[in-house]
């Protein structure tokens, strides 16, 4: 194997990578509870967090650590739920192409 077979095999993992981040960046997971909605993306950012006005009943009676605790929660939800997609994307991808590096 020559410098440029390395070379392009290089070029051909780092041009599957930015695939693979580009699809990634594509993904968004919603969580739900308690009148409270996150949507988290692939990069593992939050995009978006929208409150109920209901929701806000617990800061109102004076208890805002349970507000807290469950936008936390939801955060978190968000979060796993977009993992689990990242995951079983580039799982499917990967079985698709034959492996990491199309091999």
């Amino acid at each position: 194997m020559g410098m440029f077979d390395n070379i392009k095999e290089a070029m051909a993992a780092r041009g599957q990578a930015k695939k693979m981040e580009a699809m990634i960046a594509k993904i968004t997971a919603t969580y739900e509870n308690g009148g409270i909605t996150v949507v988290a993306k692939g990069d593992m950012t939050i995009d978006k967090i929208a409150v109920a006005p209901a929701a806000y009943d617990e800061v109102k009676a004076g208890k805002p650590a349970r507000f807290e605790t469950m936008l936390l929660n939801v955060v978190n939800g968000a979060l796993k739920r977009a993992r689990e997609s990242v995951q079983s994307t580039m799982m499917r991808e990967m079985q698709a192409n034959g492996g990491l590096f199309g091999r």
